[in-house]
């Protein structure tokens, strides 16, 4: 999926699951295909606006999908970090997880780095 103008405004091609391009797609089918957003609001009698989602109603929504699934602390970012954490811990190298995260540093991309004095071991 190519994303316009995501985080610190760059451009960058993003890697979905299967499972995600079936939800995607099927999204897509729904919203329709023209040019905007992809995440859209959908007003009180179900009709899709095709205007940007605001960043205060996404993070309303998780917060509450956080709460429904027995999260206690939440935060937006936790989907990043988990992400950079998960790649890392699947011993994927520190500059493609670089990549991915549209990180300009790697040295950004190794703050997300929670493995710990085992992994070092390990690797030795």
């Amino acid at each position: 999926m190519h994303v316009r103008l995501g985080k610190g405004a760059k451009n960058r091609i993003v890697y979905l699951p299967n499972t995600a391009t079936s939800y995607v797609s099927n999204w897509l089918n729904l919203r329709g295909f023209k040019p905007g957003p992809l995440l859209c609001p959908v007003n009180k009698g179900g009709r899709i606006q095709i205007r940007a989602i605001s960043p205060d109603a996404v993070l309303k929504i998780l917060k509450k999908r956080a709460r429904q699934a027995g999260v206690e602390h939440f935060s937006p970012h936790d989907f990043r970090r988990t992400f950079c954490s998960d790649l890392l811990d699947a011993n994927v190298d520190v500059f493609t997880v670089q990549k991915l995260a549209g990180h300009t540093s790697p040295v950004t991309t190794a703050k997300y780095d929670r493995r710990g004095e085992e992994t070092k071991r390990q690797a030795v």
